[in-house]
């Protein structure tokens, strides 16, 4: 009898005490090498790599990045988009005119040039949005890190601190105590405002991400190796508890421009000699009919703005949820 193997042959005692023959095939000739195969050249995957895959492919994410790029750079280099200065080249002739040589979007009440308030107004409103995220990030991290993490009493007394702060609207805390201050108005006044109530919805996301990470096997296994529980929530759980995070700091990056511009709107918000859109749209409001523009025009640069932050934190939100992955 013939055989397709081609290895050598060996002698083997089977039950019953018969002796036969038994071939053994080489490795390369079995199903073996495809399943012990180790594929060296496939590419690592994780969270982050697949949150990339999936929002690449999506255009409003390229949509909201180049809006968003688009008012960094008038905030960062006003020079490059217009000449005019905001306030020095005011003509009262010129109150509440229509588009002229030079001045495309026409003139503000006081005859200032409305394109070149916009653009130099895009710095301030950015600015009072990245404080504000700065330090409500840093407390809702702080807060909610360590409230999710140790537990017990620590997480009683944070978690009911933040709930104080939570059930105070910060648009309301915000124009008390920015009327308190009112001789005090200007960006770091209003974003610390903004900010100091504005922390709570960050801290109960990340403790409940915190809550849910922290009883995983690669959090167990680092306690055994004996890493101190500082250690694991710094280098372990927090940053896979990070991506709603990100999330909410980017929408809530919107919020802080409109609660600026609502407060500067209002009148207890950055004081008058400071150029914002907020500020704009306030003194424009009783030439709502005559000079509709002057108040048109610098909402839709705060709604635009506000529009690219919110969409690419929706993109985002989905593309960190591998439940919404599966679902489209």
């Amino acid at each position: 009898m013939s055989s397709n193997f081609t290895g050598p042959p060996t002698d083997v005692t089977t039950v019953g005490g018969r002796s036969g023959t038994h071939y053994v095939a080489p490795l390369d000739e079995t199903p073996l090498v495809g399943v012990d195969a180790v594929k060296v050249a496939e590419k690592r995957s994780n969270l982050w790599i697949d949150a990339w895959q999936d929002v690449r492919r999506r255009p409003m994410f390229w949509i909201s990045a180049a809006l968003i790029l688009l008012v960094a750079l008038v905030a960062l280099f006003p020079g490059i988009f217009t000449q005019t200065p905001p306030n020095n080249n005011c003509i009262l002739g010129n109150s509440n005119g229509g588009p002229a040589d030079g001045h495309p979007l026409g003139f503000t009440k006081q005859g200032c040039d409305i394109y070149s308030r916009i653009v130099h107004g895009t710095s301030t409103s950015l600015s009072v949005g990245f404080i504000v995220i700065v330090l409500t990030t840093t407390l809702g991290i702080l807060f909610g890190a360590f409230a999710g993490f140790y537990g017990g009493w620590v997480d009683a007394v944070l978690s009911r601190l933040g709930d104080i702060f939570f059930s105070i609207p910060y648009i309301l805390a915000a124009v008390v105590i920015m009327s308190v201050l009112s001789q005090y108005r200007s960006v770091w006044s209003i974003s610390l405002a903004i900010g100091v109530f504005a922390w709570p919805s960050t801290a109960r996301v990340l403790r409940s991400e915190i809550l849910r990470v922290k009883n995983a096997d690669f959090v167990m296994a680092s306690t055994a190796l004996g890493l101190s529980r500082f250690k694991i929530l710094l280098k372990h759980v927090l940053p896979n508890s990070i991506a709603p995070v990100i999330v909410i700091t980017t929408i809530s990056l919107a919020g802080a421009i409109v609660a600026e511009a609502s407060l500067s709107f209002l009148g207890v918000g950055l004081g008058s000699n400071i150029m914002s859109w907020g500020n704009d749209i306030n003194q424009a409001q009783n030439d709502l009919r005559s000079a509709p523009q002057t108040l048109i025009l610098p909402s839709i640069a705060l709604s635009v703005t506000v529009f690219a932050f919110i969409s690419l934190g929706e993109v985002v939100r989905d593309a960190l949820d591998p439940k919404a992955r599966a679902l489209r």
